[in-house]
C-alpha cells in the first residue's frame, strides 16, 4: 500500500460513535448546513418503510434535526415501494417527473442523478432501500465528517457484508472486479474498504460537478472522479457497522461486474467500448442458452450544467 493510503487510513477513517449525535447538531447549528437523504428504490416495498421511519424517528423529530429532507427516488417500481414511503413519512419523486424533457433511462445512477434537481440539502447523503435491520448511524456516520470537517467532501460508508450466516463473503463483485481495479489503476483509492457501496455522502458543490454513470458503475465512477476533482485527502470513509441486504444471483452480478469494467475503461481512456454487451448462459431443457444484455454506456453529464438546475439553483 502506497505511504500516501497509510497516512489517509490513519487521518481519514472513522466510526461512527467518533462523532456522537449531539456534536453533529452543534456542527449543523454552527455551520448552517442543510441534510438530505435520497433513498432511490426499485420494488423495495419491504424494506423501505422501515428505513424511512428510522431516519424519521431518530434523525428528523425531537431534539435530533439531523436530516433536513428525506426523499425517495422512485425508478419504476411496480409495487407497493411509493405507498409505503410515503405512508411512513418520505416525500416521494418519481424518475420519470424529474427532469421530463429529457427521458429517462433504467439504471440506479441514473435516479441518483436526477435527485439532485429535486433536493436543496447542502449534504447529499445516499442510502440504498434494500438495507435489513437498518440503523439510522447509516446515515449520521457518513454525514458526521462534512458537518464537522470543512475539508471533507466525499464519505463513504463501510461495513461487514454476510452472505447467509457466512460472515463476511458477501461483495463479490467489489472484490473480483472493484478492488483489483482500484489497486491497479487508481492505487491511492485502495484504502476504501466498501468502493462500490451504496451508502455515501458528499458535498452539493461537489456532486453537481460530476458526471453520473446511469447503471451499476455509478458508485465506482463518482469515487475516481472525485479523488480526480478534489484530490485523496477530501475523501474519507466511516465504519457503521454491518450491512444486510438482498444479495443478486450470479448472472445480475455479471451484469453488474461488467458495467463496473466499462466504468473503469472510459476513466482510463476515454476509448469506445469495442462490443457494449455482455452474453450469459442459462441453462435449460434444451441446454445451455445464451443471452445478452447491453452494458451501460451512457453518462449522465455535471449537473451544474443542466440549465433546469441552474435556473432552480438561482431561484
Amino acid at each position: 500500500m502506497l505511504e500516501e493510503v497509510e497516512r489517509w487510513l490513519s487521518r481519514r477513517s472513522w466510526t461512527a460513535a467518533d462523532r456522537p449525535l449531539d456534536r453533529l447538531l452543534a456542527a449543523k447549528r454552527a455551520t448552517g448546513t442543510t441534510v438530505s437523504v435520497v433513498l432511490p428504490a426499485l420494488n423495495e416495498e419491504a424494506t423501505v418503510g422501515d428505513i424511512v421511519t428510522a431516519i424519521r424517528r431518530d434523525l428528523m423529530t425531537g431534539g435530533t434535526p439531523l436530516v433536513d429532507e428525506l426523499v425517495v427516488l422512485d425508478s419504476g417500481s411496480t409495487d407497493g415501494t411509493a405507498a409505503v414511503a410515503r405512508a411512513a413519512g418520505a416525500r416521494v419523486e418519481h424518475r420519470d417527473a424529474v427532469l421530463p424533457g429529457l427521458p429517462a433511462v433504467p439504471g440506479k445512477g441514473e435516479v441518483l442523478w436526477r435527485s439532485l434537481l429535486v433536493t436543496s440539502g447542502d449534504v447529499v447523503c445516499f442510502v440504498d432501500a434494500d438495507l435489513r435491520d437498518f440503523s439510522s448511524a447509516f446515515v449520521s456516520g457518513i454525514v458526521g465528517p462534512l458537518l464537522t470537517d470543512p475539508d471533507v467532501a466525499f464519505v463513504k460508508a463501510m461495513y461487514d457484508r454476510p452472505l447467509g450466516e457466512a460472515v463476511g463473503q458477501g461483495g463479490r463483485v467489489t472484490e473480483l472486479v472493484a478492488r483489483p481495479l482500484l489497486n491497479l489503476h487508481w492505487p491511492r483509492l485502495a484504502g476504501f474498504v466498501q468502493p462500490l457501496g451504496g451508502e455515501y455522502a458528499a458535498r452539493r458543490s461537489l456532486l453537481e460537478r460530476l458526471p453520473f454513470p446511469v447503471g451499476y458503475g455509478v458508485e465506482l465512477g463518482l469515487l475516481v472522479d472525485a479523488l480526480h476533482t478534489v484530490g485523496l485527502d477530501a475523501l474519507a470513509q466511516v465504519d457503521v457497522g454491518v450491512r444486510k441486504h438482498r444479495h443478486q444471483d450470479g448472472r445480475a452480478l455479471g451484469r453488474m461486474a461488467a458495467a463496473i469494467y466499462r466504468t473503469a475503461q472510459l476513466r482510463l481512456g476515454r476509448e469506445p467500448l469495442i462490443r457494449p454487451e455482455l452474453t450469459q448462459f442459462e441453462r435449460t431443457a434444451d441446454g445451455f442458452v445464451p443471452r445478452t444484455y447491453p452494458v451501460d454506456t451512457e453518462e449522465r453529464p455535471p449537473m451544474a450544467g443542466i440549465p433546469e438546475y441552474a435556473r432552480r439553483r438561482a431561484a
